[in-house]
């Protein structure tokens, strides 16, 4: 196997592409832990597999959970690259993590035909894959109540997938346009006249006007800050998937800046979209200056809240950085453009949570409502909660 020559372009490609599959994997590697990859192989050299390995693994694993992950990735993606895109589509599930395996999974084999290997090896003869692929009910249990930050690798890809299948039916409400119907405030005329000529001037049942139900335009401000690291991802996919056949949503993520992810929002596959929000993001697990990203907000895009119709949900755990003062008057802001501002926070999974740090506070203080976002069970609970938040 071949990984392109230390001195050559292809090395720091070839460990760029594993760094995006141990992320896809929920493995927390940034720029920065790469860029030390690369020097790491530069410096053992590629003709020994398992020194190599361990180089990598040092500088790129921080958790003691995610080594399992790592060795039975970096097995299969120097061998050949589609092997791995295969093992992540299952969620790794050969991995251990935190969590007490299964008691019991059925069997699933999957053939793999001849791909190209990594980098420039020959073509490899077929292999055959063999992993678990199922769950009992007791296990789906205990992971819809397990902490998002608490999963391994392996969990984490399968309760990302798990979310997806979370339905979110937002409120509606009377929109402005009408449509005749046996009940409403308001008679329909025309409808009134015809049944009149049509039954030689009698009329037996007056025709009504009734209001169009609608849903709440959508702003979804999401927290990629370094606190919100293993939250961010998950959330993004998600609030995608529950969100799709909303007629009217604006999505943008923070940091240290605003980045609008409207556009990565208009793809209906998730995975093209977490992509896409990845290459958009210059900013993921840094800092949070949320006041300096609603004033971009304010500046730039105030258009898109229509109306004081707006519904905004701001996912966050409120640690911010900025002035305390900028973040009150642009979130005072926000609040009457809008219709709700309901604050989504991970931290809530701690009993007894108290909003006393700084930016916490002052979201507190201008959110209509906190809600809890940190495990499959308070995603399926949301949409009651934003029903009973939006009635008064």
């Amino acid at each position: 196997m071949q990984l392109g020559d230390a001195r050559s372009g292809k090395l720091p490609d070839n460990i760029a592409g594993f760094g995006r599959a141990l992320r896809r994997a929920g493995v927390r590697v940034d720029s920065s832990r790469i860029a030390l990859a690369t020097q790491a192989a530069q410096a053992v050299g590629i003709g020994n597999r398992a020194d190599l390995g361990a180089a990598l693994e040092t500088v790129m694993i921080g958790r003691e959970q995610d080594r399992l992950v790592f060795r039975e990735l970096f097995d299969a993606y120097f061998q050949n690259p589609e092997l791995a895109r295969k093992l992540l589509a299952q969620m790794l599930p050969a991995a251990e993590g935190r969590a007490e395996p299964p008691r019991r999974r059925p069997r699933v084999r999957e053939a793999l035909a001849p791909q190209r290997a990594y980098g420039q090896a020959p073509a490899q003869p077929e292999q055959k894959l063999e992993f678990d692929a199922g769950m009992t009910a007791s296990d789906v249990e205990r992971l819809r109540h397990a902490d998002f930050d608490a999963l391994s690798g392996a969990e984490y890809r399968l309760v990302e997938r798990l979310a997806r299948d979370i339905a979110l039916p937002l409120p509606c409400l009377p929109g402005r346009r009408s449509f005749p119907a046996e009940s409403g405030a308001r008679l329909h005329w025309p409808g009134a006249l015809r049944r009149a000529a049509a039954s030689g001037g009698e009329l037996l049942r007056l025709p009504r006007l009734q209001r169009r139900r609608q849903p709440l335009p959508l702003l979804l401000l999401v927290d990629v800050s370094g606190s919100m690291e293993r939250y961010a991802r998950l959330l993004l996919a998600f609030l995608h998937a529950a969100t799709r056949r909303h007629p009217r949503r604006d999505v943008f993520a923070f940091g240290t800046h605003l980045t609008d992810l409207t556009p990565a929002f208009r793809l209906a596959d998730t995975d093209a979209m977490l992509n896409a929000a990845g290459a958009a993001i210059d900013d993921f697990a840094g800092g949070t200056r949320l006041g300096d990203a609603l004033a971009a907000l304010r500046r730039q895009h105030a258009r898109r809240l229509v109306g004081r119709r707006t519904l905004v949900l701001l996912v966050s755990d409120g640690l911010d950085t900025g002035e305390p003062a900028e973040l009150e008057n642009q979130l005072a802001w926000l609040r009457r453009a809008g219709r709700r501002l309901l604050w989504l926070n991970p931290l809530m999974r701690y009993d007894g949570y108290a909003p006393t740090a700084r930016g916490a506070a002052v979201l507190h203080r201008q959110a209509h409502g906190m809600l809890a976002v940190h495990n499959l069970s308070s995603l399926e609970q949301l949409a009651a909660s934003l029903a009973a938040l939006m009635r008064y």
